[in-house]
């Protein structure tokens, strides 16, 4: 799929488990939202642990059963995609850290398609 191929730009969005936007996680409202701009695709990854905005080390306790860990989602289209989306998500986001870097897409392989 040529289309995703070539330089692209990679955002990072950094919140927490637990941030929301009305009353649902703020994970699902960003990802929902990236669906609906037409975003190539997201990840969520939960972080094991990590120093929030706060200083505070958020990490696992087996101990707890209410954890607040650091998500990272990752995000990969063109910059005029990621810019509009920005402008969404920023909306949603109360608190949290969003980055964007030049990435170069190499392979992109999809079953029943191929590499084209």
């Amino acid at each position: 799929m040529k289309r995703y191929l070539g330089k692209r730009k990679l955002l990072r969005i950094y919140i927490g488990n637990e941030d929301t936007f009305k009353g649902r996680p703020l994970w699902e409202a960003l990802l929902q939202s990236a669906k609906e701009n037409g975003i190539a695709g997201a990840t969520v990854m939960k972080a094991v642990a990590g120093i929030g905005a706060h200083s505070q080390i958020h990490t696992f306790n087996v101990w707890v059963l209410k954890q607040k860990l650091p998500l990272v989602i990752e995000m990969i289209d063109t910059q005029e995609k990621i810019s509009l989306f920005v402008e969404k998500a920023n909306e949603l986001i109360e608190e949290g850290l969003v980055t964007m870097s030049d990435v170069e897409v190499i392979s992109y392989k999809h079953p029943g398609f191929g590499e084209r």
